[in-house]
């Protein structure tokens, strides 16, 4: 359960992620000290006013008591040491004697809990730290039989050093064979694992108290619900760069390995590429503004090399790189400017496949959607042709009306959501008009959300693509999609399971009224939650596709069923709407019917099917072979960890193809194809 806890963290930290791409540096960066100091005057005025909106907005309208207190204790340590390999038990007897407190020290804005506890969690790293030099110092006998478990929940903390030692024995066991099986073995194997531990210890002294304080607060607010969550100043602007889909800096994803920034990926028309020196693998080891000194960024942590190299467009960064593969270390200077972020916005491609009665192939129109975007300060100032989902696909569906596709392929598998506007507003792209989605206060009330205006840009045949990874917004539109009856959902037996509406309230509006106050961050509350037109909430449940295809994000623990703490599913009276009648029982039969029996007959679909059974098989396991001839054996059958790892690179990450033609992704076409067959041949009562 650990490691299915990890991997929904990871895919969420994972999108967070590509707010970093390109990116980076304030006029007022300072790197942190060693050592935290106390905790300010601001952070008790934030934390005082997170308690109190929690206590009075927080959809529960729970209290903060006692068992809140205690499941904000026991998350603030996992979020430290998740595995249990750093604390002693001792260490956790100790905080928990405060444990129940907790609730109390909020009420009064006192977090020097959290300050307690890490300086404790660094003094432990770094024991670690010194520990594993020392290990790896020593030969590992990979021919007996024992394990390690890798279950955090499973496990238990070491009562002392020698049992930590013991513990990290094994996990540096682990590690070495997992290197192995990457190819980097002996010396040099070592020598990783010796900078992994080192800098993740160096990372760890660079937290500074922003980022304590969102780390402590969110443990707090996540004892409500995953999703509510405090954001740091950085955070929040982030979030804001999400929404917006550009920032200005030099257009470049970066990532952190063995301590070096590396870039993953030059962004095409961004400041990087027209300049043209700096390549994917190339290592950032400096940097500096304009005419000013090279401040070294090795093991920097990643926010805060991201903080030093964005900056306002027309400014001049440099950085000191050393080539990917290596060579001389050289500078290369870069004039900032806006980028936009091209990969989380909306793509159209016509594409043909099967044959028409006539002989001419099907032309499907296909819309990859990441995500529901709009730049919300430029809404709010009423700025014209402002970034909107909903204006980006009604001029997609226009170009694909002149091209005259038979049917619209809605591609939603990697959308975790986004603004509830834009998933109103694009869903009546399809529909007449009527409700969208109904969503309900803390109080009961009920509000109906409509499409008021009349018509559809598009009226043909729609498919809904899903998977596990299509949440919130995704699934507001998949399920009001269905019940109107509107057009099918293909794909992962149900959406993420989110049904809950989350609200940011700026915390420096909040406690200034002022024209321009200051940032301290804000709180993601959720204080709503939602129902389709048919009054089931998506809540924990999802959208139940209508086609199901074999798929590991099927099999994978990122649901909101797999999180703490989440609020349970919940049904309410359905809406009056007018069906469309493009779906029926019968129809859908059919459909399943056909797609069955070409991914039976798919050996590509077969090797799915065997990687999925021997995916739930590791999955399930809380412990893992430390004998090298077994686990080299599992790990050539299949990887989970690396399955996983790879699901969530293809989520964010995605390919320059808005539709890769693939088997999944031809038989996606080969169901649209039958099912514009179908609709032409009267299988539903009132298809044209």
């Amino acid at each position: 359960m650990e490691r299915a806890k990890r991997s929904i963290v990871v895919w969420r930290r994972s999108i967070m992620a590509l707010l970093l791409v390109a990116a980076v540096a304030t006029a007022a960066f300072r790197l942190p000290a060693a050592d935290l100091e106390a905790p300010t005057a601001q952070d008790r005025q934030v934390t005082l006013m997170v308690r109190r909106l929690m206590r009075d907005e927080h959809l529960s309208q729970r209290k903060l008591d006692d068992e809140v207190s205690q499941r904000a204790f026991k998350s603030f340590l996992k979020s430290l040491d998740p595995l249990k390999v750093y604390f002693y038990q001792k260490d956790v007897d100790e905080f928990a004697k405060q444990s129940r407190d907790l609730d109390e020290r909020v009420r009064e804005g006192n977090i020097k809990f959290a300050y307690t506890v890490f300086r404790r969690f660094l003094q432990r790293v770094d024991e670690r730290v010194v520990a594993i030099d020392d290990l790896l110092k020593s030969d590992f006998d990979f021919t007996i039989d024992e394990s390690l478990v890798v279950d955090g929940d499973t496990a238990s903390y070491p009562k002392d050093a020698a049992e930590a030692r013991d513990r990290w024995r094994k996990r540096l066991k682990f590690d070495l064979l997992v290197l192995e099986t990457e190819e980097t073995e002996g010396d040099e194997a070592r020598a990783k694992l010796r900078r992994r531990y080192s800098n993740f210890a160096k990372r760890m002294r660079q937290t500074d108290s922003d980022e304590l304080l969102e780390m402590y607060l969110t443990a707090v607010t996540t004892s409500y619900d995953p999703h509510s969550t405090y954001m740091s100043a950085s955070s929040l602007e982030n979030f804001r760069i999400l929404m917006r889909l550009n920032l200005e800096g030099i257009g470049a994803a970066l990532r952190i390995d063995d301590g070096y920034t590396v870039v993953s990926q030059v962004i095409p028309g961004g400041a990087a590429d027209k300049q043209g020196e700096l390549k994917p693998a190339d290592r950032i080891v400096s940097v500096a503004q304009g005419e000013g000194e090279m401040v070294d960024v090795v093991d920097l942590k990643l926010d805060d090399v991201v903080k030093l190299i964005r900056g306002k467009a027309g400014t001049i960064v440099k950085l000191g790189v050393i080539p990917a593969g290596g060579g001389e270390k050289k500078t290369i200077s870069i004039t900032r400017a806006k980028i936009e972020l091209k990969d989380s916005e909306a793509r159209g491609e016509v594409l043909e496949t099967g044959k028409k009665p006539n002989g001419n192939p099907y032309r499907i129109g296909v819309i990859n959607l990441p995500s529901f975007y709009m730049d919300m300060e430029a809404a709010r100032l009423n700025k014209k042709d402002y970034k909107s989902t909903t204006r980006d696909v009604r001029n997609i569906l226009a170009g694909f009306k002149e091209e005259g596709v038979d049917a619209v392929l809605l591609d939603l598998r990697r959308n975790g959501g986004g603004s509830l506007s834009e998933a109103i507003s694009l869903t009546g792209l399809f529909v007449e008009d009527g409700t969208i989605v109904q969503v309900k206060d803390p109080d009961g009330t009920v509000h109906q959300f409509k499409d008021d205006v009349p018509g559809m840009v598009w009226d043909g045949p729609l498919v809904v693509a899903t998977s596990k990874f299509s949440a919130s917004a995704s699934e507001i539109l998949a399920g009001a999609i269905q019940d109107y009856r509107r057009g099918l959902v293909v794909g992962d037996t149900s959406t993420h399971g989110k049904g809950t509406v989350q609200s940011l309230l700026d915390l420096g509006s909040q406690l200034f009224r002022i024209t321009r106050p200051p940032n301290l961050g804000a709180l993601k509350i959720t204080m709503q939650q939602f129902y389709r037109p048919n009054g089931d909430s998506t809540q924990k449940r999802g959208v139940l596709a209508d086609v199901t295809l074999p798929s590991i994000t099927d099999h994978m623990d990122v649901s909101e069923g797999d999180l703490d703490f989440a609020i349970e599913f919940d049904k309410i009276k359905a809406a009056d709407i007018k069906k469309n009648e493009l779906v029926n029982d019968n129809l859908v039969r059919m459909l399943r019917a056909e797609s069955g029996k070409r991914v039976s007959a798919s050996e590509d679909f077969a090797k799915v099917r065997r990687r999925i059974e021997r995916y739930v098989e590791q999955k399930a396991r809380k412990q893992v072979t430390l004998n090298k001839k077994e686990f080299l054996a599992e790990r050539e059958e299949l990887n989970a960890d690396k399955e996983d790892e790879k699901q969530i690179e293809e989520q964010n990450n995605p390919k320059d193809e808005v539709f890769e033609r693939k088997f999944y992704n031809n038989e996606l076409l080969d169901v649209t194809a039958d099912y514009i067959n179908l609709l032409r041949n009267g299988k539903v009562a009132s298809a044209k």
